[in-house]
Protein backbone atom coordinates (compact mmCIF):
# COMPACT_ATOMS: atom_id res chain seq x y z
CA UNK A 1 0.00 0.00 0.00
CA UNK A 2 1.51 3.31 -1.09
CA UNK A 3 2.62 5.72 1.62
CA UNK A 4 3.23 9.48 1.61
CA UNK A 5 6.05 10.86 3.77
CA UNK A 6 5.72 14.61 4.41
CA UNK A 7 8.96 16.38 5.28
CA UNK A 8 7.51 19.32 7.23
CA UNK A 9 4.57 20.45 9.35
CA UNK A 10 3.22 22.50 6.42
CA UNK A 11 3.49 19.58 4.00
CA UNK A 12 1.79 17.31 6.54
CA UNK A 13 -1.20 19.67 6.58
CA UNK A 14 -1.41 19.73 2.81
CA UNK A 15 -1.58 15.94 2.69
CA UNK A 16 -4.09 15.53 5.53
CA UNK A 17 -6.51 18.14 4.18
CA UNK A 18 -6.09 17.33 0.48
CA UNK A 19 -9.35 16.80 -1.39
CA UNK A 20 -11.57 18.34 1.30
CA UNK A 21 -12.98 21.15 -0.88
CA UNK A 22 -16.58 20.48 -1.94
CA UNK A 23 -17.45 22.82 -4.84
CA UNK A 24 -21.17 21.97 -4.65
CA UNK A 25 -21.23 23.20 -1.03
CA UNK A 26 -18.50 25.81 -1.39
CA UNK A 27 -17.15 24.43 1.89
CA UNK A 28 -14.26 22.27 3.05
CA UNK A 29 -15.80 18.93 4.05
CA UNK A 30 -13.46 15.94 3.99
CA UNK A 31 -14.80 12.46 3.20
CA UNK A 32 -11.85 10.88 5.03
CA UNK A 33 -11.73 9.20 8.41
CA UNK A 34 -8.36 9.30 10.19
CA UNK A 35 -6.55 6.82 12.44
CA UNK A 36 -3.25 7.73 14.06
CA UNK A 37 -0.76 5.20 15.40
CA UNK A 38 2.61 5.65 17.07
CA UNK A 39 4.29 2.97 14.95
CA UNK A 40 4.01 3.04 11.16
CA UNK A 41 4.57 -0.73 11.08
CA UNK A 42 1.25 -1.38 12.83
CA UNK A 43 -1.43 -2.94 10.64
CA UNK A 44 -5.20 -2.45 10.68
CA UNK A 45 -5.96 -5.44 12.87
CA UNK A 46 -8.81 -5.13 15.35
CA UNK A 47 -8.38 -5.74 19.06
CA UNK A 48 -10.43 -8.92 18.62
CA UNK A 49 -8.07 -10.19 15.90
CA UNK A 50 -5.05 -9.38 18.05
CA UNK A 51 -6.63 -11.14 21.04
CA UNK A 52 -5.27 -14.68 20.55
CA UNK A 53 -6.26 -14.34 16.89
CA UNK A 54 -9.62 -15.97 17.61
CA UNK A 55 -12.58 -14.02 16.21
CA UNK A 56 -14.91 -16.82 17.36
CA UNK A 57 -14.61 -15.37 20.87
CA UNK A 58 -16.65 -12.34 19.83
CA UNK A 59 -20.01 -13.85 20.80
CA UNK A 60 -18.80 -14.97 24.23
CA UNK A 61 -17.13 -11.65 25.01
CA UNK A 62 -20.10 -9.57 23.93
CA UNK A 63 -22.70 -11.80 25.61
CA UNK A 64 -20.95 -11.61 28.96
CA UNK A 65 -20.24 -7.90 28.62
CA UNK A 66 -23.96 -7.27 28.10
CA UNK A 67 -24.79 -9.53 31.04
CA UNK A 68 -22.57 -7.74 33.55
CA UNK A 69 -22.70 -4.14 32.26
CA UNK A 70 -25.28 -1.66 33.45
CA UNK A 71 -28.19 -1.49 31.00
CA UNK A 72 -28.47 2.28 31.32
CA UNK A 73 -25.00 2.63 29.77
CA UNK A 74 -26.37 2.31 26.22
CA UNK A 75 -28.80 4.59 24.41
CA UNK A 76 -30.81 1.60 23.14
CA UNK A 77 -30.57 -2.16 23.43
CA UNK A 78 -28.76 -2.58 20.11
CA UNK A 79 -25.87 -4.97 19.53
CA UNK A 80 -24.09 -2.13 17.71
CA UNK A 81 -24.41 0.20 20.70
CA UNK A 82 -23.15 -2.59 22.95
CA UNK A 83 -20.18 -3.19 20.64
CA UNK A 84 -19.35 0.54 20.67
CA UNK A 85 -19.59 0.70 24.46
CA UNK A 86 -17.46 -2.44 24.84
CA UNK A 87 -14.80 -1.07 22.47
CA UNK A 88 -14.78 2.21 24.37
CA UNK A 89 -14.02 0.36 27.61
CA UNK A 90 -11.29 -1.87 26.23
CA UNK A 91 -13.08 -5.11 25.40
CA UNK A 92 -11.65 -6.84 22.30
CA UNK A 93 -14.13 -6.23 19.45
CA UNK A 94 -14.28 -6.21 15.64
CA UNK A 95 -14.42 -2.39 15.67
CA UNK A 96 -11.53 -0.11 14.71
CA UNK A 97 -11.26 3.40 16.15
CA UNK A 98 -11.27 6.35 13.75
CA UNK A 99 -11.83 10.08 14.02
CA UNK A 100 -13.11 12.82 11.77
CA UNK A 101 -10.26 15.02 13.01
CA UNK A 102 -6.76 14.86 11.48
CA UNK A 103 -5.44 16.61 14.59
CA UNK A 104 -6.86 13.94 16.90
CA UNK A 105 -5.24 11.32 14.65
CA UNK A 106 -1.92 13.19 14.86
CA UNK A 107 -2.24 13.15 18.64
CA UNK A 108 -2.46 9.37 18.65
CA UNK A 109 0.49 9.19 16.24
CA UNK A 110 2.68 11.22 18.63
CA UNK A 111 1.29 10.45 22.11
CA UNK A 112 3.88 7.80 23.09
CA UNK A 113 7.16 9.65 23.64
CA UNK A 114 8.99 6.34 24.14
CA UNK A 115 8.30 5.60 20.46
CA UNK A 116 9.83 8.75 19.03
CA UNK A 117 12.65 6.64 17.62
CA UNK A 118 10.28 5.27 14.96
CA UNK A 119 7.91 6.69 12.36
CA UNK A 120 4.24 7.13 13.18
CA UNK A 121 1.37 6.91 10.74
CA UNK A 122 -2.01 8.44 10.03
CA UNK A 123 -4.30 6.19 8.04
CA UNK A 124 -6.86 8.00 5.87
CA UNK A 125 -9.88 6.14 4.47
CA UNK A 126 -12.54 7.61 2.21
CA UNK A 127 -15.47 6.31 4.24
CA UNK A 128 -18.08 7.64 1.83
CA UNK A 129 -16.72 5.78 -1.20
CA UNK A 130 -15.90 2.71 0.91
CA UNK A 131 -19.55 2.35 1.87
CA UNK A 132 -20.59 2.65 -1.77
CA UNK A 133 -19.51 -0.99 -1.98
CA UNK A 134 -21.82 -2.08 0.82
CA UNK A 135 -25.00 -4.03 -0.05
CA UNK A 136 -27.78 -2.02 -1.69
CA UNK A 137 -30.07 -2.30 1.35
CA UNK A 138 -27.49 -0.47 3.47
CA UNK A 139 -26.74 2.14 0.84
CA UNK A 140 -30.43 2.82 0.39
CA UNK A 141 -31.06 3.54 4.06
CA UNK A 142 -28.16 6.01 4.14
CA UNK A 143 -29.54 7.74 1.07
CA UNK A 144 -33.04 7.90 2.53
CA UNK A 145 -31.74 9.59 5.67
CA UNK A 146 -29.25 11.82 3.83
CA UNK A 147 -26.38 10.45 5.93
CA UNK A 148 -22.81 9.34 5.24
CA UNK A 149 -22.33 6.99 8.22
CA UNK A 150 -24.52 4.72 10.30
CA UNK A 151 -25.83 5.05 13.80
CA UNK A 152 -26.76 1.90 15.71
CA UNK A 153 -30.45 2.63 15.20
CA UNK A 154 -29.99 3.07 11.46
CA UNK A 155 -27.96 -0.12 11.09
CA UNK A 156 -30.57 -2.00 13.15
CA UNK A 157 -33.17 -1.38 10.44
CA UNK A 158 -31.34 -3.67 8.01
CA UNK A 159 -29.08 -5.78 10.22
CA UNK A 160 -30.16 -6.08 13.88
CA UNK A 161 -27.37 -8.55 14.63
CA UNK A 162 -23.91 -9.75 13.64
CA UNK A 163 -25.13 -12.69 11.58
CA UNK A 164 -27.72 -10.60 9.77
CA UNK A 165 -24.97 -8.17 8.76
CA UNK A 166 -22.78 -10.95 7.40
CA UNK A 167 -25.72 -12.45 5.53
CA UNK A 168 -26.35 -9.31 3.49
CA UNK A 169 -23.62 -10.19 0.96
CA UNK A 170 -21.40 -13.04 -0.12
CA UNK A 171 -18.30 -10.83 -0.05
CA UNK A 172 -16.76 -8.77 2.74
CA UNK A 173 -17.76 -5.13 3.07
CA UNK A 174 -17.21 -2.30 5.53
CA UNK A 175 -19.52 0.23 7.17
CA UNK A 176 -18.69 3.17 9.40
CA UNK A 177 -20.58 3.57 12.65
CA UNK A 178 -20.93 6.66 14.83
CA UNK A 179 -21.07 5.67 18.51
CA UNK A 180 -23.62 7.21 20.87
CA UNK A 181 -22.28 10.19 22.82
CA UNK A 182 -22.08 8.27 26.07
CA UNK A 183 -19.39 10.53 27.57
CA UNK A 184 -17.23 13.58 26.76
CA UNK A 185 -14.31 11.40 25.64
CA UNK A 186 -16.18 10.09 22.59
CA UNK A 187 -17.44 13.59 21.78
CA UNK A 188 -14.04 15.28 22.17
CA UNK A 189 -12.26 12.64 20.08
CA UNK A 190 -14.80 13.17 17.26
CA UNK A 191 -14.97 9.40 17.09
CA UNK A 192 -16.36 6.85 14.68
CA UNK A 193 -15.72 3.14 14.11
CA UNK A 194 -15.19 0.94 11.10
CA UNK A 195 -17.06 -2.36 11.14
CA UNK A 196 -16.35 -5.28 8.82
CA UNK A 197 -19.17 -7.64 7.85
CA UNK A 198 -17.25 -10.58 9.36
CA UNK A 199 -15.27 -10.48 12.57
CA UNK A 200 -12.42 -12.36 10.84
CA UNK A 201 -12.19 -9.92 7.91
CA UNK A 202 -9.27 -7.49 7.85
CA UNK A 203 -9.84 -3.91 6.73
CA UNK A 204 -6.28 -3.56 5.44
CA UNK A 205 -6.75 -6.68 3.28
CA UNK A 206 -9.98 -5.18 1.92
CA UNK A 207 -8.28 -1.84 1.22
CA UNK A 208 -5.28 -3.52 -0.43
CA UNK A 209 -7.58 -4.26 -3.37
CA UNK A 210 -8.93 -0.69 -3.37
CA UNK A 211 -5.88 1.60 -3.13
CA UNK A 212 -7.87 4.59 -4.39
CA UNK A 213 -9.76 4.66 -1.07
CA UNK A 214 -6.82 4.82 1.31
CA UNK A 215 -3.73 6.89 2.11
CA UNK A 216 -0.97 6.09 4.58
CA UNK A 217 0.60 9.31 5.79
CA UNK A 218 3.91 8.64 7.51
CA UNK A 219 4.81 10.95 10.39
CA UNK A 220 8.63 10.80 10.30
CA UNK A 221 10.35 10.18 13.62
CA UNK A 222 12.40 13.35 13.16
CA UNK A 223 9.17 15.39 12.81
CA UNK A 224 7.35 14.00 15.84
CA UNK A 225 8.62 16.51 18.40
CA UNK A 226 7.55 19.48 16.28
CA UNK A 227 4.13 17.94 15.62
CA UNK A 228 3.68 17.15 19.29
CA UNK A 229 4.64 20.63 20.50
CA UNK A 230 2.34 22.33 17.99
CA UNK A 231 -0.56 20.05 18.89
CA UNK A 232 -0.03 20.95 22.54
CA UNK A 233 -0.16 24.64 21.67
CA UNK A 234 -3.37 23.99 19.71
CA UNK A 235 -4.84 22.32 22.84
CA UNK A 236 -5.03 18.86 21.26
CA UNK A 237 -3.87 16.98 24.33
CA UNK A 238 -4.72 14.14 26.70
CA UNK A 239 -6.35 16.73 28.98
CA UNK A 240 -8.98 17.41 26.30
CA UNK A 241 -9.26 14.00 24.63
CA UNK A 242 -9.46 12.06 27.92
CA UNK A 243 -11.46 14.40 30.17
CA UNK A 244 -10.86 13.91 33.87
CA UNK A 245 -7.94 13.55 36.23
CA UNK A 246 -6.43 10.57 34.38
CA UNK A 247 -6.13 12.56 31.16
CA UNK A 248 -4.82 15.59 33.04
CA UNK A 249 -2.13 13.49 34.72
CA UNK A 250 -1.08 11.88 31.43
CA UNK A 251 -0.82 15.28 29.75
CA UNK A 252 1.26 16.80 32.56
CA UNK A 253 3.60 13.79 32.75
CA UNK A 254 4.29 14.00 29.02
CA UNK A 255 4.35 17.80 28.73
CA UNK A 256 7.03 18.25 31.39
CA UNK A 257 9.20 15.37 30.19
CA UNK A 258 12.63 16.62 29.14
CA UNK A 259 13.58 15.96 25.53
Amino acid sequence: MEAVRPASWAELHEVLFAGSWKPELRRFRSDFAFRGRNDAAEELATSLQRHAGDAALEGHLLRNFRKYAQREDVASDSVWNWLALAQHHGLPTRLLDWTYSPYVALHFATAAVDRYDRDGVVWMVDYVRAQDEAPAALRDVLTEEGMNVFTAELLDRIAPGRYELEGLAGEDFVVFLEPPSINPRIVNQYALFSLMSRAEARLDDWLERRPELVRRVIVPAELKWEVRDKLDQANVTERVLFPGLDGLSRWLARYYLAR
